[in-house]
């Protein structure tokens, strides 16, 4: 073709572009943004969206398309998402100046058209309804049909017209693009850049958007669970002014979370909402950028609303309601002794703080609340939005244990009311709203050191009193009141994710947390109440940068339960190559304890002794779900657990190129698939150098835990092997020395993205989860799956 030619071609191509952008009206008629603002319900023998629609959408697109990081914000777990459509802006915006407004579904707009004027566009027909139109102006069917007409190449790892990295540039095509999108990027169909949907499927959603997207109607709570959401309802409006603080207090604590009853087979899901009406009126949910911002109305009402969302693994935090859980809150919030003579004000440098804004409710009743469910409020910093990226996670390291100070010690003597009184003076992140300045860093750093000088000289004071009042002993550490399984956690780091689960998971981590109330209580207030995802550069790095000091906070706590003369050698071991002003922060000049030990210890290794005095203090309560001998028959797996254990003891740079998370499918004649998660624990100097990550790696250092089960919502990769050839794994694993030679040994034990078995080894997994977990299991997110 000459070049001539060519450039005619070309220009005949732009033009087609622009026509098409130009003549939408002709070729589909005029656009109609209400079509979608309440769904037409399904007519007797019309495919139904909820029994067969519905679970397709779930396994096949809502395994990347959900939660604020779904592509083009496509949300496709519900009706009312995929009506919402899809949008250019991005929610993960780390170097906005200005904050984004909120496109929260369910929250910020009703209404497909009300989306359509906040810059949505449509994936669903709102032009004239059509038979030809129902598909040929639906950009969804255009996305799955694109995939069926250029399915993946036959090729195990896919070239780089395919960019799975997590913050790559966005392809959001409208209706109006998509004949050009087509043409230039015939692989992009859904799903993207996994096998495309059977024919059986894609008939099904085929023949359902013919008829309009239809809905089913949605059934009515069954009349157990709506006499419990009367009941609750009624607990959490009462007119006093204890209950109504509670009821603030309750809701800034569960907004997030999805909330059941005890007893309920079906485990209707429920979310807490602000509203403008009370029980037994239509809920009108009050929209603010953060839970404690002025409702702008003269009384709030704390509402439960069914949430009907497909549950994701990545955001599931489950929070049982039951007559137990209740007679402990009134216990602790309307029976206890205090008076509330004014109800706080919204203001934000008041809101922002919960020491002052609940400073008339007891500090114990607070933190017996929080730690009623500790793994639930953990589970808010690390399932929240403000947990996605690096840059977000580099702050922790890739795993360590969680513990608790007892609630008798940590909210009753002089050290305790001391940082209360502290606590009042805070000045955190959220005070700055989201748009903050970079420049009130510096004032939350002075306020974090006041804090800490006066910690450490209330600490000193109370060990010194008379008869040593309080003794830096294991009696410091909540043993769970002998019932609770919160009062041990493992945290895990997946690079740009991160798990919390009960138990201590593992072999000794390099470090531990020790937290109390007033820690626990300001992380939540960081990374979840206060935070917004959609705020300025200044808002995200300050938060960042504050939770530095939390963490420093939680290992110093941790330290002085050590020897005096051991707490600054493991200290800057935990800190090779950081500065002396981070330093400062772990028992240092900012904050010093001088008050030695109680504990008699005996070995020459005090925190490997320390670990193991916790966990037999903790073990009439530790969570043991992810030990293996748990899920292992002695004598049938024998080999397959000494085959765990070799791999679970790898250790060293070859690590350095296996996945952070992996998940294990051991196969054997005649018996259920076992699955194992196996999660990498990347080695580092210190995790204090902000975006210097790479620099603070050591590689020598890095680990495998291997564990029954799942841990982790973002799979790298998925592997399958029979128990004879965990050996071969495990030596496969240890040799790794170069991209290569993980190719090989993916070659023969994982299950690509590129697999024309996927889907079926994706199911599964999903039905494994289901089993090993059925409160836990909910879908995950393949969006950090690999290609390699």
């Amino acid at each position: 073709m000459s070049s001539r030619l060519l450039a005619l071609v070309l220009v005949v191509l732009a033009g087609c572009a622009t026509l098409t952008q130009d003549s939408l009206d002709t070729r589909f008629g005029p656009a109609d943004p209400t079509r979608h603002d309440s769904p037409r319900l399904a007519a007797a023998g019309e495919v139904s969206y909820r029994r067969e629609v519905k679970p397709i959408l779930d396994r096949r697109c809502v395994v990347c398309h959900g939660c604020y990081d779904a592509p083009c914000q496509l949300k496709l777990g519900s009706w009312e998402g995929i009506a919402r459509g899809s949008s250019q802006a991005q929610v993960y915006d780390s170097a906005r100046l200005r904050a984004a407004e909120p496109t929260r579904l369910g929250v910020d707009a009703e209404r497909a058209s009300q989306w359509r004027r906040k810059g949505f566009d449509a994936v669903l027909n709102e032009r004239l309804p059509s038979p030809g139109n129902q598909l040929a102006a639906s950009v969804l069917y255009r996305a799955l049909a694109l995939k069926r007409d250029h399915p993946l190449p036959a090729q195990a790892v896919l070239g780089d017209e395919f960019d799975f990295s997590l913050d790559r540039r966005q392809s959001c095509p409208r209706l109006a693009d998509y004949d050009d999108h087509a043409r230039k990027k015939p692989l992009s169909g859904m799903p993207y850049g996994l096998p495309g949907l059977e024919a059986r499927e894609l008939d099904l959603i085929t023949r359902w958007l013919q008829a309009g997207a239809p809905d089913d109607p949605v059934p009515p709570l069954p009349a157990a669970v709506a006499r419990q959401v009367a009941d609750w309802e009624r607990f959490l409006n009462a007119d006093s002014a204890k209950a109504r603080l509670m009821g603030r207090y309750l809701y800034e604590h569960w907004f997030l979370g999805q909330l059941m009853f005890e007893g309920d087979a079906q485990r209707h899901v429920l979310r807490i909402v602000r509203s403008a009406t009370p029980p037994g009126q239509p809920i009108e949910q009050i929209a603010t950028r953060r839970p404690y911002d002025d409702p702008g109305v003269p009384r709030v009402y704390y509402r439960l609303q069914s949430d009907r969302e497909t549950l994701l693994a990545k955001t599931y935090m489950p929070y049982l309601l039951s007559p137990a859980r209740l007679a402990r809150l009134r216990g602790w919030f309307l029976d206890a002794d205090y008076r509330v003579d004014a109800l706080p004000s919204y203001e934000i440098e008041q809101a922002s703080n919960p020491f002052v804004t609940f400073a008339a409710i007891p500090p114990e009743s607070r933190y017996r609340f929080m730690l009623d469910d500790a793994g639930f409020f953990v589970m808010n910093f690390i399932k929240g939005p403000v947990c996605r990226g690096q840059t977000a996670l580099d702050v922790i390291e890739d795993r360590f244990w969680v513990f608790f100070i007892d609630p008798r010690i940590d909210t009753d003597d002089a050290a305790a009311q001391a940082l209360q009184r502290q606590g009042q003076s805070l000045h955190l992140p959220a005070a700055e709203g989201s748009n903050a300045r970079l420049l009130a860093w510096r004032q939350m750093a002075e306020s974090e050191e006041r804090l800490l000088a006066a910690k450490s000289a209330a600490i000193d004071v109370v060990a010194a009193g008379q008869g040593g009042a309080r003794k830096l002993d294991l009696s410091l550490i909540w043993n769970g009141d002998g019932r609770n399984p919160n009062a041990a956690l493992t945290v895990f780091r997946h690079f740009d994710s991160a798990s919390v689960v009960q138990g201590l998971v593992g072999s000794e981590p390099k470090t531990a947390w020790v937290i109390g109330y007033p820690l626990l209580e300001r992380i939540y207030y960081l990374l979840v109440t206060g935070y917004d995802v959609y705020g300025n550069l200044a808002h995200q790095l300050s938060s960042r940068l504050y939770m530095d000091f939390m963490r420093m906070e939680g290992e110093t706590n941790f330290l002085l339960l050590l020897p005096k003369a051991a707490r600054d050698p493991l200290r800057d071991h935990w800190y090779r190559g950081a500065s002396d002003e981070a330093k400062r922060y772990v028992n240092g000049s900012a904050g010093r304890v001088e008050t030695e030990t109680a504990i008699a210890y005996r070995t020459a290794d005090p925190q490997r002794e320390l670990y193991q005095l916790l966990r037999g203090r903790l073990a009439p309560v530790l969570d043991r779900r992810f030990e293996l001998d748990r899920h292992l028959d002695q004598e049938r797996d024998r080999s397959l657990r000494q085959a765990l254990v070799a791999l679970g003891a790898l250790r060293g740079a070859s690590l350095s190129w296996w996945p952070e998370t992996a998940v294990l499918r051991v196969d054997a004649p005649g018996r259920e698939p076992k699955y194992f998660s196996l999660l990498r624990d990347t080695g580092h100097a210190n995790v204090s150098t902000l975006l210097r990550e790479a620099k603070a790696l050591l590689p020598g250092e890095n680990r495998l835990t291997v564990v029954p089960g799942f841990i982790g919502a973002y799979p790298n990769a998925i592997l399958r092997a029979s128990a004879a050839e965990l050996p071969a794994l495990a030596e496969a694993i240890a040799a790794l020395k170069s991209e290569a030679d993980y190719r090989a040994l993916a070659d023969r034990f994982v299950i690509r993205r590129t697999d024309p078995g996927f889907w079926a080894a994706s199911d599964a997994l999903h039905d494994a989860y289901q089993r090993w977990s059925p409160a836990e299991a909910a879908l995950f997110d393949y969006s950090r799956l690999e290609n390699r």
